[in-house]
């Protein structure tokens, strides 16, 4: 589908010399950046929904826990 929208002389510039860089057309280079921004969308709203999940939780790490794990790796000199 073919669709006509603005875009600013800079944006558009910068896009031809990284389609050109990249050695693909204009319309694959806009197709690929739309496509990143949606995905990059979706990943925001999923991470904020996990967020909205867990924000109530303690996130402390069990004391017991804590203490294996420091037996578990020993001293080490740094």
């Amino acid at each position: 589908m073919k669709k006509t929208i603005p875009v600013p002389d800079p944006l558009f510039q910068a896009a031809e010399r990284e389609a050109a860089r990249r050695g693909i057309s204009r319309n694959r280079f806009y197709s690929m950046a739309i496509a990143f921004f949606l995905k990059a969308l979706r990943a925001r709203k999923f991470k904020k929904a996990l967020n909205a999940v867990y924000a109530g939780e303690d996130s402390a790490l069990d004391p017991v826990l804590a203490r294996l794990q420091r037996e578990a790796v020993g001293q080490e000199e740094w």
